[in-house]
């Protein structure tokens, strides 16, 4: 891991697109992609739920990677400040089927066990699927539509815009943490992203 690879993620996250990313620092879309996909093989982060907990163990364990938890938290819509959920203490499934529920895709080889949302396999009202994240809060804007979350916010990277409701009447966990490979040890700019993420989650 480099700073330079932490940075292209801070300015893809920044501008919601690996298109604009690119345009942005200069390089080919390639090139960005490459560089990224250097920094997933020594991290990644992800949930575990009663759903994919099986079938990424088996993943885990066919590909030599270990699981680290990080902590548990419980579900959440995440939805625009002014949408007329964001001011309620809690949110069912009922109220939410009057709004488009927004679903980010990875690509055409995602798998739904690898979806970032938990309920990404449940039969919703109204779905729209977005390739990128300026898409999906533009819809959370303009047609009042939520995604799930685990509740973790980071105003820096989506501005102070958008809300998390927690989720009534769902007894579902997230367990969040990250994977490295096994016997592989961490490099130093490695072990200081995962200290950060304990610090910010209050886990140290």
């Amino acid at each position: 891991m480099t700073l330079q690879q932490l940075h292209y993620v801070i300015v893809i996250s920044e501008h919601g697109s690996m298109n604009k990313a690119a345009e942005v620092l200069y390089i080919a879309q390639p090139s960005l992609t490459s560089a990224v996909k250097e920094l997933e093989r020594e991290i990644g982060i992800l949930y575990l739920s009663e759903f994919n907990r099986q079938t990424m163990t088996r993943l885990f364990q066919a590909n030599h990677l270990q699981f680290h938890k990080l902590i548990d938290c419980g579900v959440y819509a995440y939805v625009w400040k002014e949408n007329p959920l964001a001011k309620q203490d809690s949110v069912s499934f009922e109220e939410l089927a009057d709004y488009p529920c927004l679903t980010f895709e990875q690509g055409d080889k995602s798998s739904f066990y690898l979806a970032e949302e938990i309920f990404s396999t449940q039969e919703l009202p109204h779905v729209i699927h977005a390739t990128d994240r300026s898409t999906m809060l533009n819809l959370m804007k303009g047609l009042y539509g939520y995604t799930f979350c685990s509740g973790i916010i980071c105003n820096d990277l989506n501005g102070s815009e958008y809300a998390a409701v927690p989720i009534r009447d769902d007894a579902s966990v997230m367990e969040i943490g990250y994977i490295t490979r096994k016997n592989v040890i961490l490099s130093d700019m490695g072990s200081t992203y995962i200290e950060k993420l304990k610090q910010y989650l209050n886990l140290e």
